[in-house]
């Protein structure tokens, strides 16, 4: 009777561990949560968080609560790889990032040789979603778009300029300037400069005495806020009056800390501003009673996790991600906070999604970036 008793309390008991265990959908968010790059790992945070609390609060997905998991990859590779074998580990099905396209591309190979889906909210380079891999999603655009649009700006906006290509080598920063410059090419146009420098670089003087030296006027910028605004602060220190342009890199008030009044002037590509979408208005007022800002990635980290959400509901299941996948890639609109969304076979989103900014001046007087 004893024996009876005890085997029916332990298999009580497994079970009971065993619901738990299921309770939770674990959803990893990989990105800088520390260094130079920081500024965009805590978009990530705050916009996967807020999306998995405002979801649960509503009852969660298939009756199963979200459970957010951090991996700070630093912006380096090598290290995206430690999070991607870390998140495999503790089980996680779903990831949201990783922030640069330098680090994202090796890690959703770890990813789908795992059955672990990825969706970057800001990995721009082609090559992302061009390997094909099942498990590789965006809810930004691609550097082939971007670039496009930059390079058809400036074709229309600076004539007679002479430009200076600069990049910052990783896939992100080259990928973009050189599609920009294939554009400018095409119309006849030619850089008169074009230069890489290494991420981490603190001083650019020698760049800019050879920028002085070729009379250039618009710097085009492959890369992060981090070393464009030194680019900026320096090249007014030492008298180079150019107008700089980038692209998403640039998406970050913590450009103008660095910077400080030379980025005023300052161009780049981005989507049209999320938080002016009637769908984020209600998220938006909430993150900005908790005192967090949702500039540039933050809404695009919520979407990411919201498609998460439909696509395992969809799919009935977040035991299969790969079954979750398949039923975000059959071009169905999904609801999300920056609109209306559909995936191609790829795992692009099928809109085109850039815009030009110029940063000024605001009310405040504080320096950010405005759609032109």
């Amino acid at each position: 009777m004893k024996k009876s008793l005890v085997s029916v309390f332990s298999l009580t008991l497994l079970a009971v561990f065993g619901a738990n265990a299921r309770a939770d959908i674990l959803i990893g968010v990989a990105g800088p949560i520390t260094g130079p790059n920081a500024a965009f790992g805590a978009q990530f945070q705050k916009g996967a968080e807020r999306a998995a609390a405002d979801i649960n609060a509503a009852g969660g997905v298939l009756g199963q609560q979200i459970s957010i998991r951090i991996g700070d990859d630093v912006s380096d590779p090598k290290q995206g790889i430690s999070v991607a074998n870390k998140f495999v580990s503790d089980g996680v099905k779903f990831v949201v990032g990783h922030f640069n396209s330098g680090v994202s591309i090796p890690a959703s190979e770890v990813y789908a040789e795992n059955g672990i889906l990825e969706i970057t909210p800001a990995s721009t380079n082609p090559q992302y979603t061009e390997r094909g891999l099942w498990n590789t999603f965006r809810t930004c655009g691609r550097d082939d778009q971007q670039g496009k649009v930059a390079g058809d700006y400036i074709a229309a906006n600076f004539k007679g300029a002479k430009i200076a290509i600069v990049h910052d080598k990783s896939p992100y920063g080259q990928g973009l300037v050189d599609v920009a410059k294939n554009v400018l090419n095409q119309k006849g146009i030619k850089a008169v400069i074009y230069e890489g420098i290494n991420v981490g670089d603190k001083d650019f003087s020698a760049l800019i005495a050879k920028l002085k030296q070729a009379d250039v006027s618009l710097i085009y910028f492959g890369g992060l806020h981090t070393e464009a605004g030194l680019i900026m602060r320096q090249s007014a220190d030492q008298g180079l009056k150019a107008t700089l342009f980038s692209g998403d890199g640039m998406v970050s008030n913590e450009l103008s800390s660095i910077a400080g009044d030379a980025v005023i002037g300052t161009l780049n590509t981005f989507a049209p501003d999320p938080r002016k979408n009637p769908a984020a208005k209600d998220v938006v007022e909430k993150f900005r009673k908790s005192g967090f800002e949702p500039e540039a990635y933050t809404l695009y980290s919520y979407a990411a996790v919201q498609i998460i959400a439909a696509g395992i509901s969809k799919a009935g299941s977040p035991d299969d991600a790969q079954k979750v996948a398949n039923s975000i890639k059959t071009g169905e609109s999904l609801s999300t906070v920056i609109g209306d969304i559909r995936f191609n076979s790829k795992g692009d989103v099928t809109r085109p999604d850039y815009i030009i900014y110029e940063w000024k001046k605001g009310e405040d007087g504080k320096p950010t970036y405005f759609e032109k």
